[in-house]
């Protein structure tokens, strides 16, 4: 299988061709949620880049194990080392058990990850189900001489890595660098140093989340699930690691050194990284007042927002930005892909209408090319769309007779189309709900009765039922065979 796919892997950081361990099989991980509140759009843009990535190689042909975790216990407040695990935290609020809140809230990422269009990884696991598998792995990074217990607690030695292997290599820090910062830090506790981190942590009294270790009755650090994880469902050599890039430091740079540490080798070979997401270009934060929740989104009930904003909408302008950019949402830009998104999907709709001819007047391998070679290029999905547009004009000029098109590259043209925005961007026609099965035969009678007041030359009776649908919202173009109509 030749895709020539290349994908800019974080890790040499250049893009590199895309090469699986063993095709046409690929191993794909990506960090998923800690589900301790709504989501939002902080999720939206990871997800969607992910799905873009599992959608295109499984249309390349290659048989995609796609595992998105989640994580319900073990994130502590204080860079996942230090303070009250986040869930626990919002259970004790609520007055729940932590197990409620997680579940609570991993069915509400479920359901707006659905109502993006983003399909359901191949595997889902939640850090809590998989706590063997990670003091498993602590034993095996303690028996290789890469962490230490301390007062019930094992923390990772990343001075002794750093002798041996290359701590930073992922994000480009220094340990050097980063211990001249911390070393006259107080309050380092149970650490050697402050750049060690927790790989299992002793419970203290009053924490709710706790199982039997050898060490201690406690929980396991933030980073070690996905070590553990990744292991357990794509062997210890795997593909692909994705995640946003506020994870590159510390989370994923720590699973590097524990996978190292516990197997002697990196586990993924590729690490990809979409950019963040700033709104009116300030960084997005609760403090700052505009912290926008996707249900916010999708009901405007926010004061930010202008106006409710479609789960296509977000998915369509999150896809218009390469996933390695920044990402600012504002009303007028969001305003924008929704115009665009409608104009995108009535030129899908006139695909049906369009009438053949006996040649073609357009070269539809244009768009093959030019599609496959922006995909390939680490996922160019804004050029993608460019080229969408592009075939707009076309789709328009070939309705309207300006152009002509044989059966057969009709035919095509309409599987391409289908292909690119539905199968691979992962895109669905809102209006399709509004087009239901009562309104389209409705308005289709009207047009009847109209051609036919027209035929019989009852032009007043032909015009007022035009312009009650214009009231209405439903636009009516006329033809020289009858009339279409769309909704506006």
């Amino acid at each position: 299988m030749e895709s020539k796919l290349t994908i800019y892997n974080t890790l040499s950081r250049t893009k590199e061709e895309f090469v699986p361990y063993n095709p046409p099989h690929v191993g794909l991980y990506v960090c998923g949620p800690t589900v301790y509140g709504d989501p939002h759009l902080g999720h939206a843009r990871p997800a969607i880049t992910f799905d873009l990535l599992y959608r295109y190689l499984t249309s390349l042909g290659y048989k995609v194990r796609y595992v998105r975790n989640i994580t319900d216990v073990g994130h502590l407040e204080n860079d996942a080392d230090e303070g009250e695990d986040k869930i626990s935290k919002k259970a004790r609020l609520e007055q729940l058990e932590p197990m409620e809140v997680a579940h609570y809230y991993t069915e509400r990422y479920r359901h707006a990850m659905e109502q993006l269009g983003v399909l359901s990884p191949s595997i889902e696991p939640q850090a809590s189900g998989h706590i063997i598998e990670q003091i498993e792995l602590v034993k095996k990074i303690l028996d290789h001489g890469f962490a230490y217990e301390s007062n019930g607690s094992v923390y990772f030695d990343v001075e002794a890595y750093n002798a041996k292997y290359h701590y930073g290599k992922l994000s480009g820090r220094v340990l050097d660098e980063m211990l001249a910062c911390t070393r006259d830090l107080d309050g380092q506790g149970d650490k050697h140093s402050a750049c060690d981190f927790a790989l299992w942590k002793k419970a203290s009294p009053e924490h709710i989340m706790r199982w039997p270790s050898p060490w201690s009755d406690g929980f396991p650090g933030w980073h070690l699930e996905c070590s553990a994880m990744s292991t357990k469902y794509l062997g210890e050599r795997f593909d692909i690691h994705g995640g946003g890039m506020d994870l590159m430091f510390p989370h994923h740079e720590c699973e590097i050194a524990q996978s190292t540490a516990a197997c002697g080798h990196d586990a993924a070979h590729y690490w990809m990284h979409n950019n963040m997401i700033t709104i009116n270009g300030q960084k997005m934060g609760k403090s700052l007042g505009n912290f926008i929740t996707l249900e916010e989104m999708f009901t405007g009930r926010h004061k930010l927002l202008e106006q409710a904003y479609s789960p296509m909408t977000i998915r369509f302008f999150i896809l218009q930005a390469h996933y390695r950019s920044t990402l600012d949402f504002s009303n007028e830009a969001l305003q924008a892909a929704e115009k665009g998104l409608d104009r995108l999907m009535k030129a899908v709709a006139t695909l049906d209408k369009i009438k053949p001819s006996n040649q073609s007047t357009v070269d539809i391998s244009d768009l093959t090319r030019r599609y496959t070679e922006a995909m390939n290029d680490d996922l160019n999905s804004p050029i993608v769309i460019s080229v969408l547009f592009d075939w707009v004009k076309h789709i328009n000029q070939l309705y309207d007779g300006q152009q002509q098109i044989t059966k057969e590259d009709l035919h095509t043209l309409r599987q391409q189309i289908h292909t690119i925005v539905f199968d691979v961007l992962g895109l669905r026609d809102e209006r399709a709900a509004d087009e239901s099965d009562m309104i389209g035969p409705l308005v289709n009678m009207l047009l009847e009765i109209r051609q036919q007041a027209k035929a019989n030359k009852d032009w007043a009776t032909s015009d007022q039922i035009r312009d009650k649908l214009t009231a209405i919202g439903i636009r009516v173009k006329d033809r020289k065979d009858g009339a279409d109509w769309e909704i506006e």
